[in-house]
């Protein structure tokens, strides 16, 4: 059967039947659009249209939830995170000033009456002095290590344009300074403005100091008491402190050693419960 314009089925002759007038067709029309017109047909094209507009509602809606009627594309949670970290920082210390006026005051009730005789009261003050909790007075040098200018280059022919690893200070320069002390006989180290102790860590994440829960950043400052020459020289024959050596002469990183007479490092006021250590019975 034909498709054309002049079969039965266009519509273009005339057919009578009971109640029916005459229908006319002037062709413009396929009878295939026609039939789906008439059954009420849904073509492709309007629903994919409908999808596209419901995602696109889908995906305002979340970003409109998951702002909050704050700017997502900002870096400000970046920001909060670092305040959060320095308010802790600044609390921790708030908290170990309190917990050593605290143990001031408890050693001072217990030393009333504790029944103990003055060989076991000069004993417990050496202990505590060894440990690090009782102030120190003494000659000390000060070590400070800072970062490189940003825009460092080479100072010495046959090096190598700077990496950013090249023009920071790291854990292991920290490290390198306090065990080059301790081996120069100092009878105490202060970093910042802590005292170390036994169980104290020097650990750096990026580019900043964490020291028993606080959070500091360059420059950094070691202070030791003990023989200034004898320090001094310890940190000259050091092989790591000889390697730092290279990248500030090349690089411009910061070194400096002063000697500051006599001073006294503050007493460890942190707590001193141990996690995982036991006692030896």
């Amino acid at each position: 059967m034909s498709n054309s314009a002049d079969s039965p089925e266009a519509g273009s002759g005339d057919s009578s039947g009971p109640g029916s007038g005459t229908v006319e067709s002037d062709g413009s029309s396929s009878p295939a659009a026609g039939d789906a017109s008439a059954r009420g047909g849904v073509r492709p094209v309007r629903v994919l249209t409908v999808g596209v507009f419901a995602l696109a509602g889908l995906i305002f809606f979340t970003s409109f939830d998951t702002a909050k009627g704050t700017n997502i594309r900002t870096d400000a949670s970046l920001l909060k995170l670092s305040d959060l970290i320095q308010e802790r920082s600044h609390k921790n210390g708030q908290l170990d000033e309190s917990n050593g006026v605290l143990r001031d005051d408890v050693e001072a009730l217990a030393e009333r009456d504790d029944g103990s005789t003055e060989a076991e009261d000069a004993r417990l003050t050496a202990l505590e002095k060894n440990a690090g909790t009782q102030r120190l007075k003494g000659q000390a040098i000060t070590v400070t290590l800072n970062d490189a200018p940003p825009n460092a280059t080479a100072k010495l022919p046959g090096y190598p344009e700077p990496q950013p690893d090249y023009l920071v200070i790291h854990q292991q320069d920290l490290q390198a300074v306090v065990n080059a002390l301790w081996l120069g006989g100092a009878k105490g180290i202060k970093v910042m403005d802590q005292r170390l102790i036994s169980t104290s860590a020097v650990r750096c994440v990026g580019n900043t100091l964490i020291l028993q829960g606080r959070v500091y950043s360059p420059p950094y400052k070691i202070q030791a008491v003990g023989d200034p020459e004898k320090l001094q020289k310890a940190l000259a024959e050091s092989k790591a402190i000889q390697n730092y050596m290279v990248y500030v002469n090349v690089y411009g990183l910061g070194w400096k050693v002063t000697e500051d007479g006599p001073v006294t490092l503050p007493g460890y006021s942190g707590t001193v419960d141990l996690q995982y250590a036991k006692p030896v019975e």
